[in-house]
């Protein structure tokens, strides 16, 4: 293998971190809650969960100081997600603090949006560079039987005052799951050309609380191209120049609209991947299929020095050999990846837990 790590005791000069597959770690996804205010079906579909004690979660000190690290080994995008991190107390002030690392060149937020339209003015003055609302839906109803969530009309608003704030435009993701929201495809299109945001059509995945995911569930990549091609013509494949890793490949249709498209179940991408993720716990995972993670919190909370930490990431990304959703695809006979008792026995199993 290729020289790992260039060890450095200069924080903000550049290092390089890459594991077994020679993928770099440059990409974080930090949860910062487990707590979600939707029960979206391909997430969250059961009645009642198990959260994490509050005592575990994460202070925005302790998240701040691990960020500065990943930063330290080359991670230079940081994207914060929940459960839905909205819901946690002040963040924007975590937003600050992130934003004040140079070596950082994106930072990014996921939400459902329905919290969005009272907070993005301060979100943006913090520092966030960019925000993706998930909307699987335009329908209320629709929302409300999938979701549990009568709060459509405030997912809307949210984008708006995403546009007033000052946002770039925001990419609006929409899980594509049969017999549901197949038929809005078009739709979406529509609203995101009208809205001025790009739609990223994703794959429904078997991962953490997808308890009713079946292939027949899936909508493939290669259908959603199908229909969109007998809306608006012939599709034109973008090149991902600015990101060769990202999970979304880009299109532009007939129309000149563009659309993303994440194909994690039929296509995936493991061998340019890129992402991480540290749960609202502290735990290290390196693969969203991944059972358990390194533990983070407890050497942080002991006492342990930067250095000491900045080792834990170092040998566990070393080592390296994820690919959990090309193992996934090869099963003949593929169901959900956990059972309801499995994921009791384990929240860190839960989607909502681990950060999506």
């Amino acid at each position: 293998m290729a020289d790992a790590f260039v060890p450095t005791s200069v924080l903000n000069r550049r290092t390089v971190l890459v594991d077994r597959f020679n993928r770099p770690l440059t990409s974080l996804r930090i949860s910062v809650t487990d707590r979600c205010n939707m029960r979206c079906g391909y997430c969250m579909p059961e009645a009642d969960y198990a959260w994490l004690p509050r005592s575990s979660i994460l202070s925005f000190e302790e998240v701040d100081r691990l960020a500065r690290i990943f930063a330290s080994v080359g991670v230079r995008k940081i994207r914060l997600t929940g459960g839905e991190p909205l819901l946690r107390h002040g963040l924007p002030d975590l937003i600050r603090r992130v934003a004040r690392r140079t070596e950082l060149t994106d930072i990014a937020l996921t939400t459902n949006g329905i919290l969005l339209a009272a907070q993005a003015s301060e979100l943006r003055a913090a520092g966030l560079q960019r925000l993706t609302v998930s909307l699987d839906t335009l329908r209320p109803e629709r929302m409300q039987s999938f979701a549990r969530s009568p709060k459509h009309g405030d997912v809307i608003a949210g984008i708006t005052a995403a546009r007033e704030a000052g946002f770039p435009p925001v990419k609006l993701n929409s899980v594509i799951v049969r017999g549901y929201n197949d038929d809005e495809l078009e739709d979406l299109v529509e609203f995101g050309n009208v809205i001025g945001a790009e739609v990223r059509f994703i794959e429904y995945m078997d991962v953490g609380g997808a308890t009713g995911w079946s292939m027949e569930k899936v909508v493939s990549r290669r259908e959603i191209l199908d229909r969109l091609t007998a809306r608006y013509g012939p599709i034109e494949p973008l090149f991902n120049g600015t990101d060769p890793a990202a999970p979304a490949e880009r299109f532009r249709l007939g129309d000149g609209a563009t659309v993303g498209i994440i194909a994690s179940t039929t296509q995936p991408f493991c061998r340019t991947c890129d992402r991480s993720r540290l749960t609202a716990d502290g735990h290290f995972l390196l693969c969203l299929y991944a059972d358990e993670g390194v533990d983070l919190r407890e050497p942080l909370r002991r006492g342990a020095t930067d250095e000491e930490i900045r080792e834990l990431i170092t040998q566990a990304w070393e080592e390296r050999d994820d690919r959990g959703a090309e193992v996934r695809a090869a099963e003949p006979h593929r169901g959900a990846l956990y059972t309801l008792t499995s994921l009791r026995s384990d929240p860190l199993r839960e989607m909502h837990t681990r950060g999506g």
